[in-house]
């Protein structure tokens, strides 16, 4: 338990210290643009690595709550007059209760039938996206609000770095304060089988229902983050190609580690911005870069270094 306790301790600690010392190498407001984006897509990984990594599911349309929390820091203030501090807390609870409503009947699912049901369930809320144009200005997408604090008004890339940032740190401190109690212990028992923890005791469905529900959660925040940090906001927040490149974060970083999610939603979104070199081959490169890691790495990249490292450390 101390052992757990001080692993903890140590990646909240690390995660805190290089949110403070980046800023001390940036020539430019530009990288402080990337940073919080990173951060702010980190949110969602870590949110995704609960369901993914702890309880051991699948979803390919975790985009969906992303759109989410992004349309209601849009719709709310714009349409009802909403201050948009409630409005990130309404978008969390309408993906809290969507989740709880679909995931009732899609968690009964596993495998790639569970993978297809999240599948069309992101499908959907990206063509309710597009189509209700009154609403949400169609594919052209529609202007998000600025927020302010105090009188102080939210805005430029240092802000929401340091905004995003913090709330990372509080999100990451949320996800190690859950794995290591009896909720992510129950989490953990039902990733490796659910056969086993059913006949332990657990509550299977109820399990996999509550990290659906924290994972859209997660996402929806960070929705409406990414919606207030760019001031506008169209459907392809909630696209399939958003909802892989959550799901690569994870996967890249190490299935089951917060920090692993993290240090992938890091990789996924700076690589992009070093890769412009090659131009038209930019995909190509990106794309090659993530199978080499897969090859390589299988686990992940926190999790194999880990495991490197261990043995040095006994």
């Amino acid at each position: 338990m101390r052992a757990l306790l001080s692993a903890r301790w140590v990646t909240l600690g690390v995660l805190c210290l290089v949110i403070a010392a980046l800023p001390l190498v940036f020539p430019s407001s530009y990288y402080y643009r990337v940073a919080a984006l990173v951060w702010i897509s980190a949110i969602a990984a870590v949110g995704l690595n609960i369901l993914m990594g702890y309880a051991g599911q699948v979803s390919l349309g975790h985009a969906g709550f992303l759109g989410i929390g992004a349309y209601a820091v849009a719709i709310g203030p714009a349409r009802f007059g909403l201050n948009s501090w409630l409005c990130i807390l309404l978008g969390a609870l309408l993906s809290a209760a969507l989740a709880w409503l679909v995931g009732r009947t899609i968690l009964r699912l596993r495998g790639h039938y569970l993978a297809i049901a999240t599948l069309g369930f992101g499908f959907l809320i990206a063509l309710v996206l597009a189509n209700e144009a009154r609403w949400t200005g169609g594919p052209d997408g529609t202007p998000v609000a600025r927020v302010s604090v105090a009188g102080f008004r939210l805005a430029g890339p240092v802000t929401w770095y340091w905004l995003s940032g913090a709330l990372l740190a509080l999100g990451t401190a949320l996800a190690l304060n859950l794995e290591d109690s009896s909720v992510g212990r129950a989490l953990r028992a039902l990733h490796d089988s659910e056969i086993a923890a059913a006949l332990a005791g657990i509550d299977v469905a109820r399990c996999k229902l509550w990290a659906f529900i924290i994972a859209a959660v997660y996402a929806s925040v960070a929705g409406s983050m990414l919606a207030l940090f760019d001031g506008f906001v169209t459907p392809d927040v909630a696209s399939f190609l958003r909802s892989i490149d959550l799901v690569a974060m994870v996967v890249v970083g190490g299935i089951g580690s917060s920090a692993g999610s993290i240090l992938g939603a890091g990789l996924l979104v700076t690589l992009p911005q070093f890769l412009t070199v090659f131009a038209e081959y930019e995909q190509i490169a990106l794309g090659l870069i993530i199978m080499l890691v897969m090859i390589f790495l299988r686990r992940g990249i926190v999790p194999t270094a880990q495991q490197l490292f261990a043995p040095r450390r006994r």
